[in-house]
């Protein structure tokens, strides 16, 4: 186990829990590149990526982005586009299973996995514009594929937050479920089972 996150076998899946001192899982430089890692060289199972059951990921460490400029900027930007690449382009399905809230580079983790799995007092959004700020991590990408143009760009500018149902309601998430690990390995090992 690392300070940054926790890996165990479950029911067939892998499972790669983050973990924080203060519970919230902030994608700081560190925990970014950590993650990167623990994802290349996971074994090719079923992964299911789930923080706790009050913050699945609050985002960027914004202590570090206001520190940011030019050259470190891109840089970080590029540093949390390898890791979504990696979740995205795992070799076996993956599922984010969102307990609570799931911000910003926490939301564009959890749509870098194949299905998204809810509890039901999940929330999601990206709160960036109300700072002046806005995901370089290929949110603002995958976002629109999932629900549409127009209504992702109303989350974006507007920072919306979208809580667990209406998140199902739009096309966020596959499930809602009091048991969301339970939904998450049902839906992947029956995804596995068939392709």
């Amino acid at each position: 186990m690392s300070a940054y996150y926790a890996i165990e076998s479950f029911e067939g899946c892998t499972m790669l829990r983050l973990i924080s001192d203060d519970g919230t899982n902030r994608l700081s430089r560190a925990r970014v590149l950590a993650l990167t890692d623990a994802v290349l060289n996971l074994p090719a199972s079923p992964l299911i990526v789930c923080g706790n059951p009050k913050f699945f990921s609050v985002g960027a460490d914004l202590s570090e982005i206001s520190a940011l400029h030019g050259g470190d900027a891109l840089e970080f930007a590029q540093m949390g586009q390898r890791l979504m690449r990696a979740v995205a382009e795992f070799p076996a399905p993956t599922c984010a299973v969102i307990g609570g809230w799931c911000m910003g580079g926490g939301f564009d983790l959890a749509l870098a996995c194949r299905f998204r799995v809810a509890g039901p007092h999940a929330i999601f959004g990206h709160r960036g514009a109300a700072l002046g700020l806005m995901t370089g991590w290929g949110g603002t990408q995958r976002l629109p594929r999932l629900i549409g143009r127009a209504r992702a760009m109303e989350i974006f500018l507007a920072a919306e937050k979208v809580h667990a149902q209406r998140a199902l309601e739009i096309g966020i998430v596959d499930r809602v479920s009091a048991d969301a690990v339970g939904a998450a390995v049902e839906l992947l090992n029956g995804r596995a089972r068939v392709g």
